[in-house]
């Protein structure tokens, strides 16, 4: 019975995932059937819910590769530092002290994150900007990156701890001090698993909505300058879901067409995550 229980809740997970995905392509080839291909990759205006309507999707990855590219510098740096400092320096008790803190950025909910960039990091930044808009790309991507730091440092942290001691051992023995042997020996030997992590935090912060719906602005714009304001996929589901858009008008279906975009750009980086972790594990064996 355990077994059974254990084999349908996998069974369940694959089924949902099988349904989301159905329900993306049923809607998309309807749209589809009205908005050619080609037009929907070289268009370069997104505007389907006006009378002149235009489908050029790279307006949308335009600020969603903005935003999340902005978070990346703030979130690899910040948490691979952090997952240095806890697996090779800090004390056990700093490091369980710290790292339950540090997770508990990951609990905070994502609207509080958004009025946070909203209402304290784009006031700071105009200060030092002053031409720098209230809703931008800028603030969002920063806070995406301090929201997304826990899921980097955790992870990457554990990958690090995995790495056997006598590799540190054998450093520290041919004279290599504590901060060569992290970062010549322990981060090398535990890159699959950092990679994991980086891989984890970019989906992350390509599916965010709620930070840039609030911070980074609804104005569909083909820019990849994050000062300025753009919509992303995520917050055009979210504009678009919250208006009087007609079901199955070309208009509502552009959500689920924005939704599959957002799954195959997470599929890409997810399956190029899971050959890069391949690829580091063979070259660890052969080692």
């Amino acid at each position: 019975m355990i077994e059974s229980g254990l084999f349908l809740a996998a069974i369940l997970s694959v089924l949902v995932t099988v349904v989301i995905v159905s329900v993306l392509l049923i809607e998309s080839l309807a749209f589809f059937r009205d908005v050619s291909l080609a037009r929907f990759v070289t268009e370069l205006e997104w505007t389907p819910l006006f009378d002149e309507a235009h489908f050029g999707i790279l307006v949308l990855l335009s600020g969603t590769i903005t935003a999340t590219a902005v978070a990346l510098l703030v979130a690899i740096p910040a948490g691979t530092a952090i997952a240095v400092y806890l697996s090779e320096f800090a004390s056990p008790r700093t490091r369980d002290v710290a790292k339950p803190l540090l997770e508990l950025l990951g609990g905070v909910p994502t609207i509080v994150y958004g009025y946070f960039a909203l209402v304290f990091v784009t006031p700071m930044l105009q200060s030092l900007i002053p031409s720098l808009p209230t809703f931008n790309l800028l603030s969002a991507g920063l806070v995406m990156g301090v929201m997304i730091i826990p899921y980097v440092s955790s992870l990457s942290e554990d990958a690090m701890r995995a790495v056997p001691m006598g590799l540190r051992e054998a450093s520290y023995a041919v004279g290599a001090t504590r901060l060569q042997t992290a970062f010549g020996v322990v981060v090398p030997s535990a890159v699959s698993g950092i990679g994991s992590a980086y891989v984890l935090g970019i989906s992350r912060a390509i599916g965010e909505t709620m930070i840039v719906a609030i911070a980074a602005g609804a104005q569909a714009r083909l820019t990849f300058d994050p000062t300025q304001s753009a919509a992303t996929l995520t917050s055009y589901i979210v504009q678009v879901a919250q208006g009087d858009v007609d079901q199955g008008s070309i208009g509502y279906r552009t959500i689920f067409v924005a939704g599959l975009a957002l799954m195959l750009l997470t599929l890409v980086l997810n399956v190029a995550g899971h050959l890069l972790r391949r690829r580091f594990a063979v070259k660890g064996r052969i080692a």
